[in-house]
């Protein structure tokens, strides 16, 4: 039993609270901590009389290094799991260092000004030496890894859906299904209907950057780029039904092509209707996806903040958002000198999650793999001084968990592949 400190109180974060509250035999004490102190305060209220975890709420500016300082040396949790913003990764992993306690987060560090000289010097640099052009990457967060081990502290990197469940998948295929894996086609499927004409199931600000951004794929040991949504292809997805996917660039590429030996293209396909497409790319055109600020009657504002402020809050979709998700992988590979391919998915039903914890799938499928990843470091199952992604870790004690606390899997031997 000891206390997680968690910062962030967003749809995610709800969920993964809500599971963390479930398993007070692991989270004894659970510290919820952000910008909004009010919204914290709301999930503790939620909680109360319904967990046997104290729950406790912190006001902290998670850009501030200090301040998230003094809050872990105040708190003394023994890991801190991170669901704020992927642009506050590494304040956050520095206040880790500085009070030597296990980090775990679900998305990897990109930039919020992309346009910052610094920055953008190192990301140039990135661009000419791997061949991608996306603003997010692991290299940041990978150069904390000596650190880290240093330190004798774990960094859990990625512990959502995807990435998270699906590299797991990519573990335990090779461990259980393969001697080799040598394609891997990631493929995100959300059949879901909120009724809006245009909304994100996730941050607006963190969605529409990665989808509009150019898409690439590993193969053949180096990165292929495409134009945005450049390739589409329709798959046909269990419970949900044929839908159109377009290729994207999507950070456990750029992991697995490391961790998976042998891996010879790694492809990362996500839905999207011809009205989802059709509005972003009329933002696209006018500017509001833009990250730099411009000064609007004398003062700056960042256009795709502002979007952000007009579009309904992904936290709000859970009542009003019906269908499924499917979300796996496809592996092509070879076990006893035979070729062999394994589909390994699982699929989540919007108004099932609202009823268990009030959320929509989207949050339900990262908050969940979220707590399991804090769990695993909490417990010293996946612990080990250093930085890591999830498939670097032994994929059956996660894979079991996702089970238990709903994210049922299936396997599919001989599925239909992507051409």
């Amino acid at each position: 039993m000891a206390k997680i400190l968690i910062i962030g109180c967003g749809g995610v974060a709800a969920v993964a609270i809500q599971k963390c509250a479930k398993k007070a035999d692991v989270f004894s004490e659970i510290c919820i901590a952000s910008r909004t102190v009010s919204k914290c305060d709301a999930l503790k209220e939620k909680l109360a009389g319904a967990t046997a975890a104290k729950i406790t709420t912190a006001q902290v500016d998670a850009d501030n290094v200090e301040e998230l300082i003094a809050l872990i040396e105040r708190e003394q949790p023994k890991a801190v799991l991170n669901l704020a913003l992927p642009y506050q990764d590494l304040t956050i992993m520095d206040a880790c260092l500085a009070c030597k306690v296990d980090y775990i987060d679900t998305a990897n560090y990109e930039a919020e000004d992309t346009e910052d000289p610094a920055w953008r010097a190192v990301y140039e640099k990135r661009c000419r030496e791997e061949g991608f052009t996306a603003y997010f990457d692991y290299s940041w967060q990978w150069a904390y890894r000596e650190r880290f081990e240093k330190a004798g502290i774990t960094a859990l990197l990625g512990s959502g859906f995807d990435p998270g469940v699906t590299s797991v998948f990519s573990a335990y295929a090779l461990k259980h299904y393969f001697d080799e894996i040598h394609y891997i086609d990631i493929m995100d499927c959300n059949g879901g209907d909120h009724g809006y004409p245009f909304a994100t199931n996730f941050n607006p600000e963190i969605n529409l950057r990665e989808v509009s951004a150019k898409g690439s794929y590993w193969e053949d040991g180096r990165w292929v780029e495409t134009e945005p949504m450049e390739i589409k292809r329709e798959y046909d997805f269990a419970q949900v039904g044929k839908k159109d996917m377009y290729l994207l660039h999507h950070e456990e590429i750029e992991s697995l092509a490391k961790n998976i030996p042998g891996v010879k293209r790694i492809r990362f396909f996500m839905t999207f209707g011809t009205s989802y497409l059709t509005h972003m790319k009329c933002l696209e055109n006018v500017g509001m996806l833009r990250t730099d600020p411009v000064l609007f009657e004398g003062r700056e504002i960042v256009p795709i903040q502002f979007l952000k402020a007009l579009l309904p809050d992904p936290a709000s979709l859970g009542p009003r958002t019906v269908g499924k998700t499917n979300i796996g992988c496809i592996f092509t590979g070879v076990k006893d000198g035979k070729e062999k391919s394994v589909y390994i998915y699982n699929v989540c039903d919007h108004q099932e999650c609202y009823r268990e914890l009030g959320s929509q799938a989207i949050s339900y499928t990262t908050g969940v793999p979220a707590m399991i990843g804090a769990m695993l470091v909490m417990e010293g199952v996946w612990k080990k001084p250093g930085v890591f992604n999830v498939e670097e870790f032994d994929p059956d004690p996660y894979m079991e968990a996702l089970n238990e606390y709903g994210l049922p899997w299936v396997v599919e031997e001989n599925p239909v592949l992507v051409d």
